[in-house]
């Protein structure tokens, strides 16, 4: 098998399975290799004959490009991969071929590798295709033509029709092998000796008679014919005769680059319809949308592409483009190959998993490290899971030295077998800290799982047990699911399947088992079974023979069905021969070279019996026979028939008579339970069926596999405080045993739960998650494929506790004082104390001379209780070694490892030793508190203080850090501000006079976290005034015990103090808690994992412990509020007050002025227990009850009292409000004012005002008052919503009065006034002119023909609204040139004559008295020379319209003139500089002459006169005056009349009359 590519390795190929959709195209390829290759080179099979020639051609297609992709995985080790391929493209276009022209597909198959050459000579025949036939084959093909291995098996297609043609295809196939025509195929041989004997095979034409030869030719001419209509049917069935599978045209072309370089993957494919194509990396497909930018896909005209931007070396992969259509998937591969630049390194790697690099790349400069510890911080614990959910183990591992880019080797385990990632488990390292996730937990996963860090020739590993629980059942009572569903045994013609039955039956026994299958690719279950089976095994039959299948099992009980089983890994169903003939055959592009053949038709051989017929498995539902294909059954292929008969008689039946067997195995079902069988077996090909083999012995139907027996002597003993140990003896003469479950019970209660999911094996097993303290009973049964046994006997009863053991060895000896004879030793205790209290050490030593060690003695006969002993007798200036031993209750533990070796001599060193016995404790997430003893040894002078260091674990030794810059004096320090999660080591130094001394011994590694459970001291002080501290531990060994102290000090002597434990909880109490009580008390629980907490007591906590104490002995009734007086709606005078709780006991006394006081006509009293609100009610306050009010209180113990002084002031103050309260509910009675006259100022600068009046009827009236004087108001009011308003308009000084407004009816009257005068009218006054202040619109600007105006608008304007400009914030001088005024509601400022000084910023101020609001506009610029140009512009207008010539009068419009009179006109004109005048006659100039006599004099006047006027003088005549400014022209009529013409004008008109009148 060859290597895969390193960027390979760690990719699982994930199949379809468990409700995972994710992955059907590559299942669908897998299943499509499958299928194709099955089909080509499988013999003899009928199913095929019926098939269509398109869905044939579809499948060899898919198969000959499945195989060329797969060869392209191998393309390192191919050198003749031309050859071979173009020879398989030509055997696939041949099997196509054959399938056109109608030949069946066992007459066209490619030659079974597998099966052995016939022994019969063979002979070169011609071709049987003609010459036209020829020229449509493609160029350089070879068309083999391989003989029929077809058995006709009848009853196998579905009508008469289909099998009468199925017989004429079979003698059309068998004549054509006998004729004398053949077909010759080229041979060619990888070796010389299969060259030499292919081409001895190559004989001469055999000689045939003349009546062979016609009848040959009669059976040509039938086949011919036979042909034609086969392809004519097929034809009529391939209608869609133009759907074609993908295929390639052009594929994707592997790639190697450098990083952050492009590549672009390229590929072409054909197919009808239009395949879609897909990229995927790694069988993964590209999301581009999750990647922005990294990936580009495009496809256009059938061309593909995907390009990968700035590769780097994550891009290294294997790339797939799957195309897909209606007719079919095709996938083809390229490998990009990422390559970094030399010099390079990609920290990255050493960070991505357990392998991402073998550790001999890891090699320093230094070469290895001599030794490397491993450790485990933060490990995993025992672990329990539900089905289906997600989990993650993990551990912190610290490596010791560390080693830049030297990363260890991770590998993680269950039940000592490697885990792999795959899609139910995913491993992670990220640098120094491995995790192992679960995504979906099942009842597989449960088991031992271990870590193991390997980093050179050292590891370590780490173990710790995983539970999965079942998942909740759909229907309550149904069974579990089943476990581990894997196939046993596969063949073409059934799949056995077994599995393991569940623990939990769900109350009810089950009654079996349903079998499930899916088809790969596709999301149909069905079930394979109608009856439920109890054997936990079952052969699947009705499978499609290549095709690949998942199974699921369901269990059955009374209730229902349980939930399904986690599915299995896919199977197909292939024969294992043939499974192993396909997984050999070279993939593409391989080494060698295709040989295509042809087998010569020879005379067929009826096969032999087969051989070694037995039963491999019986059962009650079926029945296993298997057997040896015989030794003589020809080349053909051979099918199986098998038969079975009672044992009593020889009556032979045939059991598979509609369907052949083609594997040498086969199940039996439909058998008698019970009943004795004989079996034998037939061969069968195209030459007959042969002769049966031998019979098996007498089978009886029924289970073989007996249930295993109970297990015996079942014995539970101790382990830890949440787990107990269970052995028992194993199941005897048990077969095929696949485990045992245990089950536990708390004694007494029934219950039964399982202790595992997941049979073990083995008679021992550790149950877990168990309560402490509790007893339990356990019971055990086996189980295999048979089913579970019968419960074992219950256990004895056995306590939960912690078991009793040896402690483990002492560590860290150090020398802490040296003398001439003696040494002083310290020593860290064991970390294990074996669960229960260590008792004492024991010392051996030894001497060491030139580097040889002698023999052990012992230093002490009696047991040393401290972690310090001094061993005296010992010899000056000679080398020892020490170890130490610690003991318990349980014996002596293990001793230690040797120590170094200390020379004993007399140390002179003037500064101290180093401190020992460090230890820590209550370790939170950001603090913990280190302890240590002083050191023995303490210089020349006493030790003065400590200073203590601290530094994380995986840091140097150059990173260690100071916690306190003064030394302390104190043997401990609270630790504060740790990072959580994170793991520390510790040292303590002691300092005299001298200087600081040597480091302690490291206390650590401890990571800063609080641990889950983790409780805290309790400070409460009780019903007496007793203060106490209070610890509760859940975690306690059977014998953990609570140790006090104060300040870190042992308080067992202190008669301040008392200390009662009991259980799990320890309780301390203060005897007279006083200043000497002040400090840090802790309480330790001894044999845990350093469970301890703290509380500290200051002067000011003293202070409120003691103020609680004294509370609880003297109790007083708490009050909420004190006692308080309220007047009420109708002037009631209601005194209260409220207490926190009152119980169903408490009383209340009233008192006044000393005096207890009664319910009574004057007095009312309530007290509602429930709220604590104590009442009395008095109806109105009289002079005589000015005095002192007492409430008290008595409620069991506690007391309380509440007073209320009302004398002097207070008191007639409270009278009067009583008084008032009165009246105002007796106004209330009629109509009155709910709110009183108020004015607003509306947005239109208007004033409102307002009232609201309450209890109004139809009848009520309204009426307005200004001054006394009533306002006659146009509108009534309709008092909807019971507002009432009086609108005045442009508000100004003239309004200012009282103004009153009176309501009334028959009920009474009630008015409102309100005075708008002096302050409140100014006040009024301020706010009108703000709101008109507000309504100014921006200034603008205005060019006139004098200048620029700057303006604004307001609503309208006041006097009282004082105006102010400024220019460049300087205030504006008003001159004759520069004027503001008011005109209407716009304010303006005239600049006349604007020069550029005007140029600037404007403000306008508006004060409404308190405030100032502006307006500014900017006059500079362009604003400045655009209204400067407008202005120039009207000013010249101005003087035009001023200088202009005009007539300014003195002509008629009309003048009516007799005849032969003279006309005198004169009017007078003017302009600046003097007009000139012309005159017009029916609009044509016309000069003076003797008859019209036209002046013009002094520039003013015009005289226009006429001598002797005409009737030819009549007309219109026009004056036009003109100069440089304009012109104007005044126009005047002209009517000359004759007198007689008048006169009998005027004489027609009466006799007109007349006759009108007549």
């Amino acid at each position: 098998m060859m290597s895969l590519p390193f960027y390979q390795k760690f990719h699982e190929h994930y199949d379809r399975s468990y409700r995972n959709k994710d992955l059907r195209t590559a299942m669908s390829q897998y299943y499509a290799q499958e299928k194709k290759s099955s089909a080509i080179y499988t013999h003899g099979s009928t199913a095929y004959s019926s098939r269509s020639s398109a869905a044939h051609r579809q499948e060899s297609q898919a198969f000959s490009q499945a195989s060329e992709a797969s060869y392209q995985q191998q393309a390192s080790r191919a050198t003749e991969s031309s050859l071979a391929s173009a020879v398989s493209r030509k055997a696939v276009s041949a099997y196509d071929y054959g399938y056109s022209h109608g030949l069946t597909d066992s007459s066209l198959m490619l030659e079974d590798y597998s099966s052995k050459f016939s022994p019969q000579t063979k002979r070169a025949r011609k071709s049987l295709l003609s010459v036209e036939e020829k020229e449509n084959l493609p160029s350089d093909y070879i068309v083999p033509i391989f003989s029929g291995r077809q058995v006709h098996v009848s009853g196998i297609t579905d009508t008469e029709e289909e099998r009468i043609k199925e017989a004429a295809a079979y003698i059309a196939q068998r004549n054509l092998l006998a004729s004398e025509e053949g077909i010759t195929t080229s041979k060619q041989s990888t070796v010389s000796k299969q060259s030499s004997s292919t081409l001895h095979q190559e004989e001469a034409f055999e000689k045939k008679s003349r009546k062979v030869a016609i009848r040959e030719k009669a059976e040509r001419l039938s086949l011919r014919k036979t042909l034609e209509e086969t392809e004519a049917f097929h034809r009529k069935l391939n209608e869609d005769h133009l759907l074609h599978a993908p295929e390639f045209v052009i594929k994707p072309r592997s790639h190697t680059v450098w990083e952050k370089e492009n590549v672009k993957l390229h590929c072409s494919v054909s197919g009808w319809p239009e395949p879609r194509v897909t990229w995927y990396k790694n069988q993964v497909p590209i999301n581009v949308h999750a990647n922005p930018g990294k990936y580009i896909i495009q496809s256009r005209y059938g061309l593909h592409t995907l390009e990968i931007n700035t590769c780097d070396f994550e891009d290294t992969a294997q790339y797939r483009a799957s195309a897909m259509n209606v007719k079919g998937e095709l996938s083809a591969y390229a490998s990009v190959v990422v390559k970094r630049y030399k010099g390079e390194f990609d920290e990255t790697r050493f960070h991505a998993g357990a392998s991402t690099m073998p550790l001999s790349f890891a090699v320093t400069p230094y070469g290895y490290a001599s030794k490397f510890e491993i450790h485990f911080d933060d490990k995993f614990d025992v672990s329990f899971g539900r089905e289906g959910e997600t989990m993650s183990l993990g551990c912190r591992v610290v490596i010791t030295p560390e080693i830049k880019h030297f990363q260890p080797e991770i590998q993680w385990y269950r039940n000592g077998v490697p885990i792999s990632s795959s899609k139910w488990v995913q491993t992670h390292w990220s640098g120094d800290r491995a995790t192992l996730t679960f995504s979906h937990l099942n009842k597989e996963d449960e088991g031992l799982y271990t870590i193991r860090v390997r980093m050179g020739e050292y590891y370590e590993q780490y173990s710790a047990y995983v539970f999965v629980r079942d998942a909740d059942a759909e229907i309550e009572g149904t069974p579990a699911s089943p476990l581990d569903v894997v196939c046993l045994d596969a063949n073409k013609d059934y799949i056995i399947i077994s599995w393991k039955q569940p623990a939990v039956d769900g109350g009810s026994p089950i009654l079996g088992y349903f079998i499930d299958k899916c088809e790969v690719g596709t999301d149909s279950w069905s079930q394979c079974n109608d009856t439920p089976v109890k054997f936990a095994r079952f052969p699947v039959t009705g499978l499609i023979e290549g095709r690949s299948y998942i199974f699921r099992v369901r269990a059955v009980n009374k209730t229902g069905i349980g939930l399904p089983s986690r599915v299995s890994e896919p199977v197909a169903a292939l024969d294992p021969a043939e499974k192993a003939r396909l997984k050999s055959r070279p993939s593409a592009p391989w080494t060698g070279q295709i040989i295509v053949t042809e087998e010569e038709p020879t005379e067929g051989i009826v096969p032999g019996p087969p051989t070694d017929l037995s039963v491999t498995e019986a059962t009650r539902n079926y029945v296993v026979l298997s057997w040896k294909p015989p030794g003589q059954r020809g080349h053909e292929g051979i099918h199986y028939f098998v038969e079975k008969c009672d044992a009593e008689t020889e009556n032979w039946q045939r059991v598979n008579t509609e369907l052949p067997v083609k594997s040498p195995r086969f199940a039996l079902f439909d058998l008698a339970e019970g009943k004795s069988y004989r079996f034998r077996v037939r061969c069968s090909n195209s030459a007959g069926v042969g002769e049966p083999s031998e019979a098996t012995e007498v089978t009886v139907v029924g289970d073989k596999l007996d249930i295993p027996k109970a297990p015996g002597k079942i014995i539970p003993s101790r382990n830890t405080d949440t787990s107990v140990v269970v052995s028992w003896e194993e199941s005897k003469d048990a077969k095929e045993l696949v485990g045992y479950y245990i089950e536990s019970s708390i004694a007494g209660s029934g219950k039964w739960e399982p202790c595992n999911n997941n049979p073990v094996k083995g008679p021992r097993f550790t149950c877990h998650g168990l309560a402490t303290g509790q007893s339990y009973i356990f019971r055990v049964r086996a189980v295999n494929a048979a089913g579970l046994s019968e419960y074992s006997q219950d256990s004895e009863a056995i306590e939960v506790k912690a078991a009793i053991a040896a402690p483990s060895p002492p560590y860290d000896i150090t020398c802490l004082e040296s003398f001439r004879d003696s040494m002083v030793l310290g020593w860290k205790q064991p970390d294990k104390s074996g669960g229960a209290e260590i008792t004492g050490y024991y010392v051996n030593y030894r001497e060491v001379i030139d580097g040889v060690p002698g023999r052990w003695r012992e230093a002490n006969i009696k047991a040393v209780s401290d972690e310090a002993y001094k061993i005296s007798n010992l010899k000056e200036n000679t080398v020892y070694q020490f170890q130490v031993a610690a003991m318990n209750i349980a014996g002596l533990g293990a001793p230690s490892a040797v120590s170094e070796c200390f020379k004993c001599e007399e140390w002179t060193i003037a500064v101290p030793g180093p401190p020992h016995s460090l230890k820590y404790s209550e370790v939170r997430k950001t603090s913990l508190v280190l302890q240590w003893k002083p050191p023995i040894y303490s210089g020349r002078t006493p030790v003065t203080g400590y200073f203590v260091d601290m530094k994380e674990a995986r840091a140097k030794d150059d990173q260690w850090r100071g916690l306190n810059e003064v030394a302390i004096k104190n043997k401990y320090l609270k630790v504060q501000n740790l990072k959580e999660g994170v793991s520390y080591v510790f040292r303590v130094r002691a300092i005299n006079q001298a200087g600081v001394g040597k480091p302690s011994d490291l206390a650590g590694p401890v990571v800063a976290e609080t641990r889950p459970g983790t409780k805290e001291l309790v400070v409460s002080v009780d019903d007496d005034g007793i203060i106490s501290l209070n610890f509760e531990c859940d975690q306690m060994a059977p014998n953990s015990e609570f140790t006090w102290s104060k300040d870190y000090v042992s308080t067992e002597d202190s008669p301040r103090l008392e200390i009662e434990s009991k259980g799990n909880k320890t309780k301390m109490t203060f005897q007279d808690l006083g200043m000497e009580d002040l400090g840090i008390y802790s309480c330790d629980v001894t044999d845990t994992d350093g469970i301890a907490s703290s509380y500290l007591i200051d002067e000011e906590e003293l202070k409120r412990l003691l103020a609680l104490s004294q509370e609880h002995k003297f109790p007083t009734v708490p009050v909420k509020s004190e006692l308080a007086v309220e007047i009420l709606e109708k002037g009631q005078v209601r005194f209260w007050m409220q207490a926190e709780k009152l119980s169903g006991n408490a009383k209340v006394n009233f008192i006044f002025n000393d005096k207890e006081i009664f319910e009574g006509p004057k007095y009312k009293m309530h007290i509602d227990r429930n709220t604590g609100i104590i009442e009395m009610f008095m109806e109105k306050l009289q002079d005589d009850d000015e005095g002192t009010y007492t409430f008290q209180l008595q409620d069991g113990r506690a007391t309380g009292h509440s007073t209320l002084v009302l004398i002097g002031d207070v008191y007639k103050k409270l009278q009067k409000e009583a008084e008032f309260q009165r009246h105002e509910w007796i106004r209330k009675q009629g109509p009155h004012f709910a709110e009183y006259l108020s004015w607003e100022v509306t947005g239109e600068c208007n004033v409102l005002l307002k009232c609201k009046v309450a209890n109004i009827k139809k009848e009520t009236l309204i009426v307005w008052y200004k001054d006394e004087r009533e306002i006659s108001v146009d509108e009534k009011h309709d008092f909807k919503d019971g507002i009432c308003t009086l609108l005045i308009t442009e508000f100004s000084k003239k309004d200012s009065g009282i103004y009153e407004v009176i309501l009334k009816d028959d009920r009474g009257k009630d008015k409102s006034r309100l005075k708008l005068v002096d302050e409140a009218f100014k006040e009024l006054m301020t706010e009108v002119c703000k709101k008109i202040a507000l309504s100014a619109t921006d200034l603008k600007i205005q060019s006139t023909a004098e200048g620029i105006r700057l303006y604004s608008f307001v609503t309208y304007y006041l006097d009282d609204l004082k105006v102010n400009w400024s220019h460049n914030d300087t205030a504006v001088k008003y001159t004759d040139r520069v004027k503001s005024g008011v005109t209407g509601e716009q304010i303006w400022l005239q600049i006349n004559e604007p020069t550029p000084n005007d140029q600037g910023k404007y403000v306008m101020e508006l004060f409404d008295g308190k405030t100032g609001y502006q307006k500014t506009v900017d006059l500079s610029g362009q604003a400045y020379e655009e209204a400067f140009a407008e202005f120039q512009r009207l000013k010249q207008a101005a003087i035009a319209e001023k200088n202009r010539a005009r007539v300014l009068g003195g002509l008629p419009d009309v003048v009516t003139i007799q005849e032969g009179k003279t006309l005198n006109l004169t009017c007078t004109v003017w302009g600046d500089p003097t007009p000139e005048i012309s005159w017009l006659k029916n609009e044509k100039s016309f000069a003076s002459d003797d008859h019209c006599n036209l002046k013009f004099e002094a520039g003013k006047t015009a005289y226009f006169t006429i001598t002797g006027v005409t009737t030819s003088d009549s007309g219109k005549y026009g004056l036009v005056v003109k100069n440089k400014y304009g012109s104007e022209t005044s126009d005047f009529t002209i009517s000359v009349f004759i007198p007689e013409e008048e006169a009998r004008v005027a004489s027609a008109k009466p006799q007109k009359s007349n006759k009108q009148s007549k």
